[in-house]
């Protein structure tokens, strides 16, 4: 019986992205490289577990689901999360932040000052800045700030980050306009918490990190893994948690975070047998995806 492995997620090291596996091995990605498995044949997805506790009934999941939890495990996991404003009583400084992924689509979010720029690669941002940094709780009033009083968002779904990472602007300068824009805005606002210092605007560009220079338009994306399917693709660039691979019938993206919960297999032929969403439409152009 073939070596099973079970991934446990897509982590941005110094030098690139990098799959991570139960067990703590971990397999470095790079341009060009063959990513390929398979899912397990009669294998069935199960829950994760939360906070490092495994699942306590092993129960199946939606293989379409990214966060490949039961109903109580992710409760269990948002009830002491920041992201999910369950803790106020956090000592460590946070910065607040501003991200662009696409034209008209900026967000602005808090992250501990002690993970550096990790969170925006992990959520794909394609550059970013600096607002200011502070106490938990004066970060979240900034935040909120800005979402009140500049209409600026904390979220953008994936779908949208997808739809437009092929047709960027080409000169980092035109990608920066936007962030440049709300951060004079923000540090204007009369509301601005005392105990947030303000942090001067410095853009930095994630283009280069991604491989998304002359990235190819996406044909689609993968809707979920299936026991028996095969992902096979080279990899022509990442962002956030999706790999972007070369496939037979063109770019497909892959969001990593659907293969957690399945056993993974090597894959004994080159091909792609998971169901994929087929994109209707020329990135840039339509409103949505679907």
């Amino acid at each position: 019986m073939a070596q099973a492995w079970k991934c446990s997620g897509l982590r941005w090291a110094a030098d690139g992205p990098v799959l991570a596996w139960d067990g703590g091995r971990r397999s470095a990605l790079a341009w060009g490289k063959r990513v390929a498995f398979g899912v397990a044949e009669g294998g069935v997805r199960t829950c994760v577990g939360a906070r490092g506790h495994a699942c306590p009934t092993g129960a199946a999941v939606s293989g379409r689901s990214t966060g490949a939890r039961c109903e109580e495990c992710a409760r269990l996991d948002r009830a002491h999360s920041v992201a999910a404003d369950t803790i106020a009583d956090d000592p460590r400084p946070y910065h607040v932040y501003l991200a662009w992924f696409g034209p008209g689509m900026v967000k602005v979010g808090i992250t501990a000052e002690e993970r550096g720029s990790a969170r925006l690669l992990e959520q794909g941002a394609v550059c970013f800045s600096w607002l200011g940094v502070g106490p938990l709780m004066a970060a979240r009033r900034t935040e909120e700030l800005l979402r009140a009083a500049l209409g600026v968002p904390d979220r953008i779904p994936y779908v949208e980050k997808r739809a437009v990472r092929a047709v960027l602007p080409e000169a980092a300068a035109d990608r920066a306009v936007e962030v440049a824009e709300l951060h004079a805005r923000a540090l204007a606002l009369p509301a601005w918490p005392e105990s947030l210092v303000r942090e001067p605007l410095r853009v930095v560009d994630h283009v280069e990190v991604f491989g998304l220079a002359g990235l190819p338009v996406a044909v689609g994306e993968v809707g979920e893994l299936v026991a028996g399917g095969v992902v096979s693709g080279e990899l022509v660039a990442a962002a956030g948690p999706d790999l972007h691979l070369a496939t037979g019938r063109g770019v497909v993206v892959l969001d990593t975070r659907l293969m957690s919960g399945w056993e993974l297999v090597a894959a004994g032929r080159a091909e792609l047998t998971v169901p994929v969403r087929e994109f209707k439409e020329e990135a840039g152009v339509q409103d949505g995806l679907f």
